[in-house]
């Protein structure tokens, strides 16, 4: 007679074994995937930045210059922007909710301020193949590279403030303490936009993105500056960190900071004569270089 029991064992362990064997298959094949500059991507993320360093001179090339209609309908323009790294004057930090209604997820940008009031952007993001979206669960599996896009702030804060429907977003000047901490500043995200050309990265939704990256170089320049808390990681809560560790300057209260400091209806109404961060700033009342 057939032991019925010791062939469901058998069957038991056989089916162990076998899903051991696929487990430890898809784990070494997620292992071995490795980051690329070399596919097809999307026109906004085409071509990486990179900076050429001669003293205190700096030439970024490929920074982004589109003029967006729409978040598909733009003019293509990718320029080189000289700076002197001895006349940043100031950081300024965007805060970008995707939708009011889910407050913890966000974008984060930085804005490097000349001390003649020109501008430039940099905004640390997933770097897209053509037709692919993105998905914070697939974020988490080396689906997609990390860049950091150079940008005008016509470019990387228009198209936010001026195309999409549904975000809002919000300008604060940043607080960087200490005597030339903006120029260290500047130059930790460049060296790293120079790395990342050299040797791509993974993003990775918990522990590579454009929040953590932004602390990291925060920390970097001023050790412990920012502390750990679930605000880098859902950049949506940050507001009551950025106010409790005084980095970003708050006009009142955090309430009234945050509402005075959207920017997408000004940005809206821009008559495109006028500098696009001038105007963004101007109509809320921070004070920018006119030198």
């Amino acid at each position: 007679m057939v032991d019925t029991s010791k062939l469901l064992e058998i069957g038991t362990i056989g089916l162990i074994s076998l899903t051991g064997i696929v487990l430890v298959w898809l784990i070494s094949r997620h292992l071995s995937l490795r980051p690329s500059t070399d596919r097809s991507w999307v026109n906004d993320n085409e071509n990486l930045a990179t900076a050429d360093f001669h003293g205190d001179e700096v030439t970024i090339r490929n920074v982004r210059d589109f003029e967006w209609q729409s978040n598909r309908d733009f003019d293509e323009r990718w320029i080189d922007v000289k700076i002197n790294l001895n006349e940043v004057s100031k950081i300024w930090f965007v805060l970008e909710y995707f939708d009011p209604a889910r407050r913890q997820m966000a974008h984060t940008i930085m804005s490097f301020e000349m001390m003649d009031g020109t501008r430039i952007s940099c905004s640390i993001e997933v770097r897209r193949e053509k037709g692919e979206r993105f998905h914070p669960i697939r974020g988490l599996f080396r689906q997609y590279e990390l860049i950091y896009v150079w940008a005008t702030e016509r470019d990387v804060i228009g198209v936010r403030t001026r195309c999409r429907k549904r975000s809002v977003t919000h300008l604060f000047e940043a607080v960087v303490l200490g005597p030339g901490n903006e120029r260290r500043m500047l130059e930790s995200y460049l060296n790293r936009t120079n790395k990342l050309s050299r040797s791509p990265e993974w993003y990775n939704t918990i522990t590579n993105t454009c929040t953590t990256n932004i602390v990291r170089h925060v920390n970097e320049v001023y050790p412990g500056r920012v502390p750990r808390a679930v605000a880098v990681f859902l950049p949506g809560l940050s507001p009551k960190l950025l106010q409790k560790n005084n980095l970003v300057k708050i006009k009142g209260t955090i309430e009234e900071t945050l509402r005075n400091s959207i920017i997408d209806e000004r940005a809206k109404s821009w008559d495109g004569l006028v500098d696009f961060g001038d105007w963004i700033r101007e109509q809320g009342g921070w004070e920018h270089s006119t030198e």
